[in-house]
């Protein structure tokens, strides 16, 4: 017999097809464990690394995958053979053990051993020889059951979807509008640059909207989540993958929440989190307690805010720019040169602070931007002690985004706030300490510190009488 009639008689024995390749180094298990990680917030070249991988591999499951996991994470069920059965089963079959031995040894039915030896033996050689390795590959590559997405297979429903997630606008006389010419860069979009001008409908207001123009057609309809899935995972068709620039995010891959909730400084430690703020801060009893951040302006300029949480009280802070910003390249591990770095930051906060009386310099709640990175150090300047947002959590500092949205006011986005002096920002602090408040009874902000200061004094000479 030929070698071709060997593989033949192969292939017919073991109900196999052409070889569909050389089978992967990765196990189901391996990735089950990098999605598993990514879900916990690692990242894609950690996770590979953890799941003994290279970091290319890694990578391109995370693109391929438009960043959520294409498998189900789930264990398989006790009704499948494990990796570790057939590792038995190739062991004792090299052995010549026969297949009800080997079915007993596993306390499986022999029609089971038979079938898998059968079915999952390699091919590419001129005998049937079983290896643990391979049969995995072809349980695995066989029980997938790829399905062809709704948007592939329903015209109308991609049509649909297409025009109002990326159709051209139109002024009010119907004239198009294209807007800038944008080209696609295959990652999010930068900041501060032009972007692709759609309708942009969101895919969940375009999975509800269907209802409401198809009410008798149950042919058009889709979830929000098979639409994201069309323009994020690789393979899935009908969507280009340039038409996420349509999303509002913009995101050229999936975000997992774990790691959005991770991305804390390292310069902030559980003991410094807005959870270990003394009760008195939270509600408002105690006057001394301040909120801050920073408002934002083009050229990298910046106005720092300071608000008293009891009584709304407001303090700017002056940022001017360094000498030489714009003018030569930054040093590497430098000063910032934009005016809000860290020691520029603390410098401004203390020289305002201590301006105040002891009593009211208690704690100071910010968010986790470098700015406050020398934290330490203003603690021991000014004895405020600081505590630190959540991410992505600005109502945890409500008063003061109440505060800088005031301020947009008189400075608005997209103008230059380095061209204030110090005289300009104490004129508008002073406008809003002097504007009455609803939350104060009607009071003025200054009202309101002047009484908490004057109850002080007199409570401390009360006492000392």
């Amino acid at each position: 017999m030929g070698v071709g009639e060997c593989q033949g008689a192969a292939r017919v024995v073991g109900g196999q097809g052409w070889s569909p390749g050389r089978p992967s180094v990765a196990r189901r298990e391996d990735r089950v464990r990098f999605w598993r990680s990514v879900a916990a917030g690692v990242s894609s070249t950690d996770a590979a690394a953890g799941a003994g991988l290279s970091p290319a591999v890694g990578s391109r499951w995370f693109r391929d995958g438009g960043g959520m996991p294409p498998i189900s994470l789930v264990p398989l069920s006790g009704r499948y053979l494990s990796f570790a059965e057939r590792e038995e089963i190739a062991i004792l079959h090299a052995q010549r053990v026969g297949v009800r031995e080997i079915a007993r040894h596993l306390s499986r039915s022999a029609s089971t051993v038979s079938r898998e030896v059968r079915r999952n033996a390699s091919t590419r050689g001129h005998a049937l020889v079983y290896r643990a390795t391979t049969a995995q590959w072809h349980a695995e590559r066989r029980a997938g059951r790829p399905k062809v997405s709704k948007l592939a297979a329903n015209d109308a429903l991609r049509d649909y979807v297409q025009e109002r997630l990326a159709g051209a606008i139109a002024k009010p006389d119907s004239e198009p509008a294209p807007g800038p010419d944008v080209r696609w860069l295959g990652r999010r979009h930068g900041r501060r640059r032009d972007r692709r001008w759609a309708k942009a409908w969101s895919p969940e207001q375009i999975a509800n909207r269907l209802r409401i123009d198809f009410p008798d057609d149950d042919s058009m309809r889709i979830s929000h989540e098979a639409i994201y899935q069309a323009l994020y995972v690789q393979g899935r068709g009908a969507l280009k993958r340039e038409l996420v620039d349509c999303l509002r995010t913009g995101r050229a891959l999936r975000v997992p929440r774990a790691r959005t909730r991770a991305r804390g400084k390292q310069f902030v430690s559980s003991e410094l989190m807005i959870s270990e703020r003394p009760a008195e801060a939270a509600d408002r009893a105690v006057p001394g307690h301040w909120e801050g951040d920073l408002i934002l302006g083009l050229e990298s300029s910046a106005i720092g805010t300071l608000v008293e949480r009891t009584t709304r009280f407001t303090m700017l802070l002056h940022l001017p720019r360094m000498g030489g910003h714009g003018d030569q390249p930054r040093e590497k591990n430098g000063p910032s040169l934009s005016g809000h770095g860290a020691e520029a930051v603390r410098d401004a906060i203390t020289a305002t602070i201590t301006t105040l009386p002891e009593q009211l310099r208690r704690s100071l709640t910010w968010d986790q931007g470098t700015e406050m990175a020398q934290h330490a150090q203003l603690r021991i300047d000014t004895g405020l002690q600081v505590y630190f947002c959540d991410p992505q959590s600005p109502w945890q500092r409500g008063s003061n985004e109440n505060t800088n949205g005031l301020l947009r006011q008189y400075f608005p986005r997209g103008t230059d706030l380095a061209r204030h002096t110090p005289n300009d920002l104490d004129a508008v602090a002073h406008a809003l300490n002097s504007r009455p408040r609803k939350t104060l009874a009607w009071k003025t902000p200054a009202e309101a510190l002047d009484e908490l200061l004057s109850s002080t004094e007199q409570a401390g000479v009360a006492t000392t009488a």
